[in-house]
């Protein structure tokens, strides 16, 4: 695999160990060797080279946010007045720097940004839009979609098929 200039080259063992994290993440080294059919040692040894070279970025725990009360999830198109690099870049620090914000893209055409937000309530959603964009002079228009049933949330990339084809454990 070495389809663009960010790639690095990715073999079969590659590939089946960053499935199986996929999957789950909080396997020991030793279960993540065995699933793999690798020694422990070249498995230890391939997770540290994925982490090294950015291919594995972090690994985390995926929370329920109904049950931890943070069960409204919005997704919000965000266009400001001036989008020079400076007040693009000002805003996104902004957006960096608030924890409800899940993620943040900055797109086009249409909107600067679209950020998926994950809040308590109604109330927690007006006080963050009153902080982020309502007084912000930049902004020139909010447009949100709140969801009201998460169909699907997988954090998942599919992956390659290596040359010979990627065997599944």
């Amino acid at each position: 695999m070495n389809n663009s200039a960010n790639s690095i080259a990715l073999d079969t063992t590659d590939l089946r160990v960053l499935d199986l994290l996929q999957q789950d993440a909080s396997l020991s080294n030793q279960a993540l060797a065995e699933l793999a059919h690798v020694s422990p040692a070249t498995c230890l040894r391939r997770v540290k080279r994925l982490v090294e070279t950015g291919v594995i970025e972090r690994r985390v725990a995926l929370l329920s946010p109904d049950k931890l009360g943070a069960g409204l999830s919005a997704i919000v198109e965000i266009t400001l007045d001036r989008q020079g690099a400076e007040h693009l870049a000002a805003f996104e620090q902004k957006l960096l720097a608030e924890v409800a914000v899940q993620q943040c893209y900055r797109v086009s055409p249409g909107p600067d940004f679209v950020l998926i937000l994950q809040v308590p309530d109604m109330p927690a959603y007006h006080a963050l839009v009153l902080r982020l964009f309502t007084q912000d002079a930049n902004v020139r228009n909010v447009k949100t979609f709140f969801s009201v049933l998460r169909s699907k949330f997988e954090p998942r990339i599919a992956l390659p098929a290596a040359q010979g084809g990627l065997s599944r454990a």
